[in-house]
């Protein structure tokens, strides 16, 4: 039997890895008719327990233009086995002989990897609770790649709810695989980064700081990435206490260089307050961009893992 292939944290990937991926969603991009058929027989199955538009629909939408099939549910926790009391190992033993992979997304920290020891077939994470969400970290850096020119010599601010932001975690952990970047973490109190992501940095003598003043970094940094609140993960108290604190507008983003971009995993809510002219014609704001590279990168996650060349130990 095969050993599935698993896509189920950032780590995963070194750098020459993350250029060979970024290469072959390019070429997919230029090239996207003679990638037609290429999952041609093969079933992706998405299990998502948490609500999604971008992760899910562009999944579904890359197995499909690569010639794939999908089967789907968008609320497992209420619209499957779940509300019965079946456990997570037990959906997954079940959906594996469905299909060929599974995109798996889940409120609770580590169930990707609670679910790759049990499938027969490969478990790519979605996101688990507030632990990782690689494939948007994977997108966000092809985007930051494509937009900037260069991963290293980076110096990035990350904004927001960044406890919780598991988008913000993967991404961490890909900076680490690049040489002299530094970060600036912005959040409101108790929503700050957390220790094993300073730890992590430090072992990848990545240089970071904390601060509460972004219109003060905003004219340093080559990447603003910013996070909503996490409304969902906290009292309403604590929400209200929360949001508003750190917000883009159409003021202060005169501050940023000409030449550095506007990130965001999207939705977007109070923190970004921008016209949808200066969406659409400022070339700073780069997020409906990444959100787009998102279904490049994961048809190549997808040909890559279920394809003609894919490698199965």
């Amino acid at each position: 039997m095969e050993k599935p292939n698993h896509l189920v944290e950032a780590q995963q990937f070194d750098s020459y890895a993350l250029y060979s991926l970024f290469n072959h969603a390019d070429d997919i991009r230029k090239n996207l008719s003679s990638y037609r058929g290429r999952l041609d027989g093969k079933i992706l199955a998405t299990l998502f327990y948490q609500p999604s538009t971008r992760t899910r629909l562009s999944f579904e939408g890359a197995m499909l233009g690569l010639g794939g099939t999908v089967i789907s549910t968008e609320n497992a926790k209420d619209f499957s086995s779940a509300a019965k009391g079946e456990t997570l190992e037990d959906t997954i033993r079940v959906v594996s002989g469905y299909a060929d992979a599974i995109v798996l997304r889940h409120y609770e920290e580590g169930a990707a990897r609670k679910a790759s020891e049990v499938s027969s077939v490969p478990i790519i994470n979605a996101g688990d609770g507030k632990g990782q969400h690689p494939t948007q970290a994977l997108l966000d850096v092809d985007t930051i790649y494509r937009e900037v020119g260069r991963l290293d010599n980076l110096k990035i601010a990350m904004v927001g709810d960044l406890v919780n932001g598991r988008t913000v975690h993967s991404l961490c952990y890909l900076l680490g695989k690049f040489k002299n970047n530094e970060i600036i973490f912005l959040s409101p109190s108790d929503l700050g980064i957390t220790n094993n992501i300073k730890e992590y940095l430090k072992r990848h003598e990545v240089s970071f700081s904390e601060s509460v003043d972004l219109d003060a970094v905003l004219p340093q940094v080559d990447i603003v990435y910013m996070t909503r609140i996490q409304k969902n993960e906290m009292t309403f108290e604590d929400y209200e206490k929360a949001k508003g604190q750190f917000i883009i507008n159409e003021k202060n983003l005169k501050l940023l260089r000409l030449d550095a971009r506007l990130l965001h995993p999207l939705p977007h809510v109070e923190e970004i307050s921008l016209s949808i002219e200066t969406e659409q014609n400022d070339s700073r704001v780069a997020y409906f961009r990444q959100a787009q590279n998102g279904l490049f990168i994961r048809m190549a996650i997808l040909d890559d893992i279920l394809g003609p060349n894919s490698d199965k130990e």
